[in-house]
């Protein structure tokens, strides 16, 4: 039996990250979450996560400052953005940081979310 892959919801909403918890622990995937960036980074660090879903606006380390730490570590871990922020600058520059994927939230299901979550972890 193959290990399952392990992904790490870092996401201050509660009511979200539990919704996007089970969706993926339906599909198979460990899912671990962080409400904030400093919680996200420190469980990061232990290893053993095969996929980030990184909120943006978080309390005490901010999305983009959890990219920047990986990128300065070195981290070879896929990001996927999901935020409220939809500047076309944020894109940029989490693209820039190393960020896979991003979406809006409002704009995007969680449905759509997972399958893309899925897609990469495929």
């Amino acid at each position: 039996m193959t290990k399952s892959k392990t992904i790490l919801i870092a996401e201050d909403e509660d009511t979200l990250a539990h919704t996007i918890n089970l969706k993926l622990n339906s599909l198979g995937f460990n899912v671990e979450t962080a409400s904030d960036g400093e919680e996200a980074l420190k469980r990061l660090a232990q290893g053993g996560i095969d996929l980030l879903i990184l909120d943006l606006i978080m309390p005490k380390v901010n999305g983009f400052q959890v990219l920047e730490e990986m990128s300065r570590l070195k981290y070879q871990i896929p990001v996927v953005v999901a935020t409220n922020l939809g500047q076309a600058e944020d894109l940029k520059r989490v693209r820039e940081l190393g960020a896979k994927d991003y979406f809006i939230k409002s704009e995007v299901s969680i449905k759509d979310l997972v399958n893309k979550v899925a897609t990469i972890m495929a």
